[in-house]
């Protein structure tokens, strides 16, 4: 077996630099997780308006509305069998703005020979997600069609409704760092929330999460 991500990118996988592979080949296959500290030079949002909706988000553990500069962060990718029986990968991000701790989580599965990414604490937004490479072996990871879950309420967004989110990730032999980029834009209303920064990695082995990371709730639908 090979890791979700491999298996929704087929061959393009193998041209992802290599130190992009390790760390997207994260896995049950592979027993290990990868564990990402760094600095993230810029958040952003977007108008005033858009603060309410991130605030509603950031009860959730979705999405940031602050506003800051050179933030201390930690992503936490570790594999695990959910209770419905699919290997996961923990997308969990923290911050330090200004000494109060932010999350944002995301656990991300393989469905139909695509990743649905999970948002939130209770996998309330089930989010599909389109992932290429491009020319320097970056990964493109660009958000598609969205659905919300809550008890018996399930229901698709409309794409003018919500925010499209393109995020790249690449490694610079220079520095020997992951940098990462991402904007989410809505179609009408333009910019809503971004972020820009870099880490490095360092690999244990894992073959569960830990229970700080996974969420409340499991959604069985996609």
């Amino acid at each position: 077996m090979t890791s979700i991500f491999e298996r929704a990118m087929g061959s393009d996988f193998a041209r992802l630099h290599p130190m992009l592979r390790r760390r997207f080949g994260v896995g049950l296959d592979a027993g290990e997780a990868c564990i990402g500290t760094g600095v993230m030079t810029s958040i952003r949002r977007g108008p005033w308006w858009s603060v309410p909706f991130l605030e509603i988000g950031r009860m959730r553990n979705i999405l940031v509305p602050d506003v800051a500069d050179d933030v201390p962060f930690r992503i936490e990718n570790y594999p695990y069998r959910d209770p419905l029986g699919r290997e996961t990968v923990t997308f969990v991000r923290e911050y330090d703005i200004r000494g109060q701790r932010r999350r944002f989580d995301a656990t991300m599965i393989l469905a139909g020979g695509r990743i649905v990414d999970y948002l939130g604490t209770h996998q309330h937004l089930a989010v599909d997600l389109d992932l290429a490479v491009d020319d320097e072996g970056g990964l493109v990871l660009t958000s598609d069609a969205q659905r919300f879950y809550e008890g018996p309420v399930g229901f698709r967004f409309p794409m003018w409704s919500s925010g499209r989110a393109r995020l790249r990730e690449r490694f610079d032999d220079r520095d020997g760092r992951f940098h990462v980029d991402l904007e989410v834009h809505n179609d009408r209303l333009g910019f809503l929330f971004g972020y820009r920064g870099s880490f490095t990695c360092e690999w244990v082995p894992a073959m569960e999460a830990p229970a700080r990371l996974r969420p409340r709730r499991h959604e069985a639908r996609m």
